[in-house]
């Protein structure tokens, strides 16, 4: 990818999954980056694959909803690496309790499971405001976060940039999944759009990346349940789930030169989900 070369990536969430093939992936087109993520043995593991291609990695603890955390996420790239020229918000949890290390999390229990084989009525009338709250504040709010501190420091720096959100299919078509993961990958892309036409003057590009089913603890659920992969799979004219790092190759095509005309876009790395 042309223009990444020497550049420095921040990446929310960066311990697991998508977050940690965009690491790896922008290492290996020859970047620094900032791994951000709450869960420090992850956070960790990824630095070490980005050092071990042979480009610089540092960690910084981030709990995506907290305002003062992404301040000192942004300081930490400017300090440790030199500044910040590609920002992707991969922080984010399916419910309440979801943990990204952890494959059990990825299960959901009780009312949750219900809803997602069939009990629809019971699952939205009694879904906690908490775990409402909680999915909002990670995933729609520490997004806003992150982008505002990136954004700051690109005008600083006064030579542009490219942020990358991390939505999904279900921002478009209400998926088996609690209710606030979808409404909070809605307002995501629409964040994205609000924000790409607000900095487009000032050289920095705002795009989103939106997968499909991809093999992540996140996906747990799925892949255990016989019942509901049938189905799942139906839905996908390629037959399979995706990859983090088919994921990763279409964040890095908009973080890049390549992608030097392209804002305010949401490219879905899917199997062709959205073809019917």
């Amino acid at each position: 990818m042309r223009g990444l070369e020497g550049k420095v990536a921040v990446v929310t969430g960066g311990g697991n999954g998508i977050g940690r093939a965009c690491c790896e992936r922008f290492a290996d087109e020859g970047m620094d980056v900032l791994v951000a993520d709450i869960l420090e043995d992850c956070g960790a593991q990824t630095v070490a694959e980005v050092e071990s291609r042979g480009r610089k990695g540092a960690f910084v603890r981030v709990d995506a909803s907290n305002l003062d955390d992404n301040e000192a996420m942004v300081n930490a790239a400017v300090e440790e690496l030199g500044g910040v020229d590609v920002l992707v918000t991969a922080a984010g949890i399916s419910h309440a309790a979801y943990r990204s290390d952890d494959a059990a999390a990825g299960r959901l229990t009780g009312v949750q499971a219900r809803a997602a084989l069939g009990g629809l009525a019971e699952q939205f009338a009694n879904h906690a405001y908490d775990d409402w709250q909680r999915v909002l504040d990670v995933n729609l709010n520490g997004t806003l976060l992150s982008m505002q501190a990136t954004a700051r420091q690109m005008l600083r720096q006064g030579r542009g940039g490219s942020i990358v959100t991390i939505s999904s299919i279900a921002a478009k078509h209400p998926e088996p999944v609690p209710p606030p993961y979808g409404v909070s990958k809605a307002a995501v892309w629409m964040l994205t759009l609000h924000a790409a036409r607000m900095l487009a003057g000032s050289g920095i590009r705002v795009n989103s990346v939106g997968p499909g089913f991809i093999e992540t603890n996140m996906t747990k659920l799925l892949q255990d349940a016989p019942e509901m992969m049938a189905p799942m799979m139906a839905t996908i004219p390629m037959n399979r789930m995706g990859t983090p790092h088919e994921v990763a190759a279409a964040v890095a095509f908009l973080a890049s030169d390549d992608a030097s005309y392209f804002t305010g876009e949401l490219l879905h790395p899917d199997g062709g989900f959205f073809t019917g």
